[in-house]
């Protein structure tokens, strides 16, 4: 059995010593490439060429877009695109070559015919290029983006008609020119095509030669806008030319947003504005902004305002602006004729320029300047005057039997009347008028309301401080005294004693706060003459070392009259001190001649004839006058008028007691020269007090700086050589323009 074993043991090696070698099997994927047709790419470009041929006849083309974007697909696939492109572009070049020849010889027609012809060939073009793209969208999409310095078969289409248009300029001059005379024309009035006017603009730009037109378009735009100009502005007034030239900028806005690109705006604008406005300024200024302003023609200054702005033209008329003010201020204030006038005229002109300045020009804060610096200088050409008037209206406002003007109103106009008040230099003369008139509506009770006045002493405490206010506001404390002390007279002994009927109400002024009056020499009549003695009497045992000085100028009556028997024969007249002495007079006399007279009162001659007259020659004759007229003679005989009518009971006949005489004018108005003198004095001699020793371009210039009015250099030396010569300073011995202090 061991034997068998071994025999297929060594069978076995021996057949594997006897094996032969494997084979490796290789799998191989490559597969030669097909072989195109020789004639695949001339055949498919046949194919192609036809469909674009068929587009640029405008024919019907032989096979379906899908097998035409099959084909371009193949040919870009078997890098065929660069040779597709080149063959497409010479194509259409071809056809285009022939367009733009066909425009050519239409160059000679008629504008507006050729400008169609222009518009239909542009968008044939634009149709066939589109369609052409959506053939070969595969090429474009492919080969024109893999490669570089190769555009779209659009921008193509664009550089190839742009390449043969500049080859015959005279079609886009044609063009060009074509489109600025439907401008003209449209400009003009008449009605244009304006979508065939936008078709080509945009086609221009497209073609990147909108620029070209721009520049033609801004230099016919200038010439037009010069010369319609040039003769507007002599053919219309000038709130109609501004009218014109807003219209003209409304339709070039127009233009602009129905066929103009949107970046002519700014240079087409510029240009109207150079040649409507820029070049004509002066003359809309001068010609037109007076005459609006004085006629408040609100609508047209807004408009000027509104289109001069545009143009740098707001300096300008800030300087006519500025101009009208003072020429038309000045002319009120130095109007002699209308001097009563002036103040409301001035606060009219005011209250206009304001709503002016507003409404027309916009709050502007330049013409705001403006204005107050016009006011302070025409306020100020006159000087004294227009102070002297501000106070005179006030007193009129604050009077009572006014124009019955609520509280309110009162207080507006006396606002008003504030800002004209500011802009007055000479403070001083507006305070001594304003206190003259302030007690004259106290003393003789013709003040409308007390919170009124103490209204406006509180405004002007405001805008001059307390020491501008201190002698008013002493003046009511007098005032509220006086009634305390008529209270203690009423139930004195002093007044118990009297024994005539009658009364007397006195008013204690302090003389400080008052303004001065002149001695009013008077022989009291005896039924007043008592009255005045007790009151004294009182006053005096009350307040030791004090002196009573009688104002006979300011005190006012009412006197009981009987013309005739009956009621309607009895009156009650309100009439001045000196009227009621003179009328007295009368009680035991039937007639009197004016010396006697005047011998009777004691008084001033020329008080007494304007007495008289009042009395005499007015509208309430209470007196008869022989002979009569106008005038008191020294011959006149005055007996009183037993015929004298009158509906009232009341009647007032003292009115000539608040008038101001031109000589108690002159008066006020020295006495404000005169303490100037003074404050020019002390204020000198203050400064050179604390210096000890200046030149005097320095006092000087220190003295405008303290000094609160108006004053001239010259006024100033005078004052200082006035206190050389009073030994206040001397003039150095080593330098006579400078001044030392001798204490």
């Amino acid at each position: 059995g061991g034997s068998g074993v071994g025999a297929r043991g060594g069978s076995m090696r021996n057949m594997g010593a006897n094996k032969a070698p494997a084979k490796k099997l290789t799998i191989s994927l490559k597969k030669e490439k097909p072989k195109l047709p020789e004639n695949f790419e001339q055949e498919t470009w046949l194919k192609l060429q036809a469909s674009v041929r068929a587009v640029h006849n405008e024919e019907k083309i032989g096979q379906s877009y899908e097998e035409l974007y099959k084909a371009v697909e193949d040919l870009c696939i078997h890098k065929l695109g660069q040779n597709l492109y080149v063959k497409l572009s010479t194509e259409c070049e071809e056809h285009i070559k022939r367009q733009i020849a066909g425009l050519v010889a239409q160059t000679s027609g008629d504008p507006v015919l050729f400008l169609e012809v222009v518009e239909q060939c542009w968008l044939t073009h634009a149709k066939q290029m589109s369609l052409i793209r959506s053939i070969f969208l595969y090429l474009d999409r492919t080969y024109v983006i893999q490669s570089s310095n190769v555009c779209s078969l659009w921008a193509m289409g664009l550089q190839l008609f742009r390449q043969h248009l500049d080859l015959v300029p005279e079609v886009i001059n044609k063009c060009i020119q074509g489109i600025l005379s439907l401008i003209l024309k449209e400009r003009g009035g008449d009605m244009v095509n304006r979508a065939l006017l936008r078709s080509l603009l945009r086609m221009l730009s497209a073609l990147q030669l909108y620029p070209s037109f721009e520049t033609a378009f801004l230099e016919a735009t200038e010439r037009f806008y010069q010369e319609e100009g040039n003769a507007k502005i002599t053919e219309l007034d000038v709130p109609t030319y501004l009218v014109h030239v807003e219209r003209r900028l409304e339709e070039e806005g127009e233009r602009v947003g129905h066929y103009l690109e949107l970046q002519t705006r700014k240079p087409l604008v510029g240009k109207l504005d150079e040649k409507l406005l820029e070049a004509h300024m002066a003359a809309v200024i001068n010609r037109g902004l007076e005459a609006l302003m004085a006629e408040n023609r609100v609508k047209d200054l807004q408009r000027l305002y509104s289109l001069l702005g545009r143009v740098n033209g707001l300096q300008p008329v800030r300087v006519a602006f500025t101009a009208y003010v003072k020429r038309a201020g000045v002319e009120m204030v130095t109007n002699e004729e209308r001097e009563k006038e002036m103040v409301q005229d001035l606060l009219d002109f005011k209250a206009k320029l304001d709503y002016l300045l507003e409404e027309a020009f916009d709050g502007n804060e330049e013409l705001s300047h403006s204005l107050k610096d016009a006011f302070e200088f025409l306020i100020n050409v006159r000087q004294n005057k227009p102070a002297e008037h501000i106070a005179k209206f006030v007193d009129v406002q604050l009077r009572s039997g006014g124009k019955g003007v609520s509280e309110q109103e009162l207080e507006n106009v006396l606002e008003r009347v504030l800002t004209l008040f500011r802009y007055i230099q000479g403070k001083d003369v507006f305070e001594a008028f304003f206190k003259k008139d302030l007690a004259k509506r106290l003393l003789l009770n013709k003040s409308a309301s007390v919170d009124a006045e103490k209204s406006m002493i509180s405004k002007l405490k405001q805008e001059c401080g307390s020491s501008f206010t201190n002698k008013l506001e002493g003046m009511f404390k007098d005032m509220e005294l006086s009634r305390d002390i008529m209270n203690f007279y009423q139930d004195s002994a002093a007044r118990k004693g009297i024994t005539n009927t009658g009364d007397i109400a006195v008013h204690v002024l302090t003389t400080g706060y008052w303004p001065a009056y002149p001695p009013a020499p008077l022989k009291l009549p005896k039924e007043l003459l008592e009255h005045q003695e007790a009151f004294e009497k009182f006053y005096l045992s009350k307040h030791h070392g004090r002196r009573l000085t009688w104002q006979n100028s300011l005190a006012h009556c009412s006197i009981k009259a009987t013309f005739r028997p009956g009621s309607q024969g009895r009156k009650e007249l309100l009439v001045s001190l000196y009227q009621a002495a003179v009328c007295l007079l009368f009680n035991s006399s039937d007639d009197m001649s004016y010396s006697e007279v005047a011998q009777a009162v004691g008084m001033d001659d020329k008080e007494l004839r304007v007495t008289l007259q009042s009395l005499a020659c007015g509208k309430v004759k209470i007196l008869k006058k022989n002979p009569a007229g106008r005038d008191v003679e020294d011959g006149d005989v005055f007996s009183f008028n037993s015929k004298f009518e009158s509906k009232q009971l009341r009647i007032k006949v003292n009115s000539i007691q608040l008038k101001e005489t031109q000589e108690e004018n002159e008066k006020t108005t020295e006495s404000v020269f005169q303490d100037r003198q003074y404050q020019v004095d002390a204020a000198v001699v203050r400064v050179m007090k604390a210096r000890k020793t200046l030149s005097h371009t320095l006092l000087i210039s220190e003295l405008f700086k303290q000094l609160k009015f108006p004053v001239t250099p010259a006024d100033l030396k005078k004052r200082i050589e006035s206190l050389i010569d009073r030994e206040y300073l001397e003039r150095d011995k080593d330098s006579p323009s400078t001044y030392n202090y001798l204490a």
